[in-house]
């Protein structure tokens, strides 16, 4: 009965100190920070509250008083940026995915493992995020630049909000083929699903992804914990199954 009652008390003592954080996560990132965030609560007690997005629209948000505590980039220029205008906390950023852009379509065979498809033209539609939000759509006009192709193709481009909306494009069928986060379509060594081409690193700059804890979280704890929880083997065994780099 006393083993009974210590062990209530003890769930007791961890849900009055549980918290909550609120969470901007890089629409690239949605499948990895959800099962990361459920293993930090099952871990910590801690909630983290998510919301996912283009980049470029989380730092407008948060310019404007957007209530978010800790911001996971889609690049390393916007959390570095909310470092230099102060509204983070010192010392709490760090980067915690190198991310991998891919050109994908959601038919088996299609896309060759070399990419030659982009050079063929034979195609309607060539779907990725914008690239003035998005560092996914940013990589991908860099990619084209560098194969001298993206005057010939501009006409086919349709642009999505953010890299999740890219991704519907194209598996849906609206698009035939575009340019998504490696990340959305594989796992474990593997496309899940369609065929693909993982662009070359040196066809885009490095897509460095970066966290920080915003000038809102400075006083929670679970903003804190969940800093020192994407650090952890668990969490980075998970980024790792997703096709980024550590």
């Amino acid at each position: 009965m006393k083993r009974l009652a210590g062990l209530l008390a003890l769930m007791a003592w961890g849900a009055a100190h549980a918290d909550e954080v609120q969470v901007a996560v890089a629409a690239n990132f949605t499948a990895p920070m959800q099962k990361i965030a459920a293993e930090f609560e099952k871990d910590t007690g801690h909630k983290a509250v998510l919301a996912f997005g283009a980049t470029g629209k989380f730092y407008a948000q948060i310019v404007n008083g957007a209530p978010f505590e800790v911001l996971l980039a889609a690049d390393d220029e916007t959390p570095a940026k909310l470092d230099t205008e102060h509204r983070t906390v010192p010392g709490t950023r760090f980067t915690y995915a190198i991310g991998k852009l891919v050109l994908w379509s959601a038919k088996d065979g299609y896309v060759d493992n070399q990419g030659q498809v982009l050079k063929t033209g034979d195609y309607a539609h060539l779907a990725l995020a914008n690239p003035k939000t998005a560092p996914y759509g940013a990589a991908a006009i860099e990619t084209l630049t560098k194969l001298n192709l993206l005057d010939r193709v501009q006409p086919k481009l349709v642009q999505g909000e953010n890299i999740a909306q890219a991704h519907q494009f194209v598996s849906t069928g609206n698009a035939p083929l575009g340019f998504v986060a490696l990340s959305q379509v594989y796992r474990d060594g593997k496309f899940t699903s369609g065929s693909g081409w993982i662009v070359p690193a040196n066809l885009h700059s490095p897509i460095r992804q970066d966290a920080v804890i915003l000038a809102k979280g400075a006083a929670n704890p679970a903003a804190k914990a969940l800093e020192g929880y994407l650090k952890s083997n668990k969490a980075r065994d998970i980024i790792r199954s997703y096709g980024y780099e550590l």
